[in-house]
């Protein structure tokens, strides 16, 4: 493949570009929103657990993490050694991507490293390349509420952030909170890339042709850390013009169940099939209220910023959270839904039950003029922009 000459302002394929994930390309919404936007400019090549599906790109697949008892035993004891070095290069994972990537990685301008896992493997992949850290969540204190996590997990985090973040070109991460919190630890300042979806040209449902019924939706992963639970519970102290449809993924069948009992059979509660993620906000539309409450059981939970807020603006729903400080900036300024002053569903519940259509509409009329402040369009600026700057310093 032979390399183009790099342009100020050009939208070309000017340079090679290796996107690096340990994540299934196709269902994770950052890492394939991100390919979607570099693959139309640059040549694009993928590796994760799963292919992408977008065209032009190539993708190299890469092994999901499997080890035998004594390699696991072996890896928790440098591990509560402090031997953090000799455990990140010995992972299953990590020595099967430098195997498959070496040539690749050797010849591309720019690496994408999405979370800290995938730092330290790209900055040795393409040590003649220029890296953009992307980082998803805070790592450090990413599942600080799992006792797994504080033993094993949390001073190996706290390493490779002050070992590897440093040396990256640049950095981006979903929102200020945790661009704040990298800053203290690190030094560096990451640009914010929101994780929205996409603009949809779509139009508010209309809640009062619903003859006073009222219908929440939820969608996500079953992540029993998320407590789900909780919405439910929600839903059943609401009278009978309220229903909640749940779009749930994940693999945690007894959590399901668990979810389905909390139900206890109420037939306003709907477990639905999950629908893929560029479908979402069009299946959405037909509902009234996007429901989310998330305990801030962790620091990544406290300052979350997810997909699924920015979904329901396309979706042009009205929006109903807890206190989540920097989801609450976001409806509060544009005038989005509710917001309740703590994380109980009696909370929430009240302030449901205290909504009715026109109310409902005023916030989805919100949701649409927000929807293109609140889209993709940004993160597309941020990150061609901060690509073509480092391809541009490779050339």
């Amino acid at each position: 493949m032979n390399r183009m000459a790099i342009e100020p302002g050009s939208r070309g394929p000017a340079a090679r570009v290796l996107v690096l994930s340990f994540s299934d390309l196709a269902t994770d919404p950052r890492v394939n929103r991100q390919i979607r936007i570099l693959a139309p400019h640059h040549q694009v090549t993928a590796a994760g657990w799963a292919d992408p599906r977008v065209a032009g790109v190539r993708f190299v697949p890469l092994a999901p993490r499997r080890k035998p008892l004594p390699r696991r035993l072996l890896a928790a004891a440098r591990l509560l050694a402090g031997r953090f070095d000799a455990y990140y290069w010995n992972r299953s994972e990590v020595v099967d991507c430098r195997d498959r990537l070496a040539g690749i990685g050797a010849d591309a301008d720019v690496v994408v490293a999405n979370d800290i896992d995938a730092l330290p493997v790209a900055l040795a992949l393409a040590p003649r390349a220029r890296v953009l850290f992307d980082a998803h969540e805070y790592a450090p204190l990413e599942f600080e509420d799992r006792l797994f996590f504080r033993v094993f997990q949390q001073r190996l985090r706290a390493w490779q952030c002050r070992t590897w973040i440093p040396r990256a070109a640049a950095m981006t991460t979903v929102c200020e909170s945790i661009a704040e919190a990298y800053e203290r630890d690190t030094g560096v300042r990451a640009e914010i890339v929101l994780n929205a979806p996409d603009y949809e040209p779509l139009v508010p449902s209309d809640a009062a042709a619903r003859g006073g019924a009222l219908r929440l939706v939820h969608h996500g992963a079953a992540i029993r850390s998320r407590r789900i639970e909780a919405m439910i519970r929600t839903l059943r102290l609401l009278d009978a013009r309220f229903t909640l449809d749940l779009y749930l993924t994940g693999a945690d069948r007894a959590y399901f169940e668990e979810l389905r009992r909390e139900a206890g059979g109420d037939p306003r509660v709907r477990f639905n099939d999950p629908v893929p993620m560029r479908e979402l906000p069009r299946v959405l539309n037909d509902y009234d209220v996007g429901l989310f409450l998330l305990e801030p059981t962790n620091f990544n939970y406290r300052f979350a910023l997810p997909n699924k807020l920015f979904e329901f603006v396309q979706a042009r729903l009205a929006v109903a959270i807890g206190p989540s400080p920097e989801m609450a900036r976001v409806v509060r300024e544009r005038g989005l839904g509710i917001v309740t002053d703590d994380f109980r569903p009696e909370s929430m519940a009240r302030a449901l039950a205290a909504l009715d259509a026109a109310t409902i509409m005023g916030f989805k009329a919100s949701a649409d003029a927000a929807a293109r402040a609140l889209s993709s369009d940004a993160a597309r600026e941020t990150v061609t922009r901060i690509v073509d700057r480092l391809a541009a310093k490779r050339a």
